[in-house]
């Protein structure tokens, strides 16, 4: 179990996150927010690449910190943007990789070919990745965050910039690696956890704002989510008059998804089940 307790992070008088207090078992939590919230704060310290202003962060009660390299060995990581040698090959650079995590020789080349066929790479295994599409460089990324096969496995945006086919085929690797481990997915791409995320976390204010499955998140909106149609010479006043979720033209009219705190006086407007797009926009506005 991972658990942090009242962690909070400032640099001089401003504050990042505060207070912030969890506990991750197996599972995929997917932790929910804009840029600039906090997520990769929060993920730099649990990797111990940050250390928190006030708090402690416990592994099966153990603080983090006493642990030393031994809690490093249980942590996979795929940051943001992580180096490669674009001359190398997947797998001549997850040699390198494993050399450096002094992982046992006799192991390496096996477990290097196992992660290459997990992530869709065997046939390009040899070949440099110089040539490799974005989609291609993040799951290189993902085994080499699986070399030391970890107990725990951080990926911080780990989908920008992908198409949406791409999109897919990392949420279902993620989705297969969460069955025996703590998968923590750091993201403001709704899409990427709302299907396999057992819970998420939404960051607010430097703040856990909610930490819940995703189904019960948006029960929270049940009952303030409209869709009505509005024709297209009124669409201007009623976007004034009305938090606007989604719009879209359809015969001649703009159908209109919309967040209302009370009971929509609307004629015609329809009461919709929320989903967690609808929880995004209405928590950050």
């Amino acid at each position: 179990m991972l658990t942090l307790v009242n962690i909070s992070k400032k640099y001089g008088n401003q504050t990042v996150v505060e207070n912030i207090n969890f506990d991750m078992e197996h599972g995929l939590y997917g932790m929910l927010a804009p840029n600039g919230a906090g997520k990769t704060t929060i993920i730099k310290m649990i990797t111990t690449l940050l250390f928190p202003t006030t708090g402690e962060i416990l592994y099966n009660g153990v603080n983090i910190t006493e642990m030393g390299a031994a809690y490093r060995d249980l942590i996979g990581y795929l940051p943001q943007q992580f180096g490669y040698y674009k001359n190398s090959t997947p797998t001549e650079y997850l040699e390198y990789l494993a050399c450096l995590k002094k992982l046992p020789k006799e192991k390496t080349k096996e477990r290097i070919k196992e992660l290459l066929e997990m992530v869709g790479l065997s046939d390009v295994a040899n070949k440099k990745m110089k040539k490799f599409s974005g989609g291609m460089i993040q799951r290189v990324g993902i085994a080499q965050a699986m070399l030391n096969d970890p107990k725990i496995l951080i990926l911080d945006e780990p989908t920008a910039g992908l198409d949406p086919k791409e999109r897919v085929r990392f949420r279902n690797i993620i989705s297969m690696l969460s069955k025996d481990r703590i998968v923590i997915l750091s993201t403001h791409i709704v899409s990427d956890i709302e299907s396999i995320a057992n819970q998420v976390m939404l960051i607010k204010d430097h703040h856990l704002y909610k930490l819940d499955t995703v189904s019960n998140i948006c029960n929270g909106l049940d009952g303030n989510i409209y869709e009505v149609e509005v024709p297209d010479a009124e669409y201007e006043t009623f976007e004034n008059e009305h938090q606007i979720l989604a719009a879209r033209q359809e015969n001649g009219k703009m159908l209109v998804r919309f967040y209302e705190k009370e009971d929509s006086a609307l004629k015609n407007a329809t009461l919709c089940n929320a989903n967690l797009e609808d929880v995004f926009l209405v928590t950050y506005q």
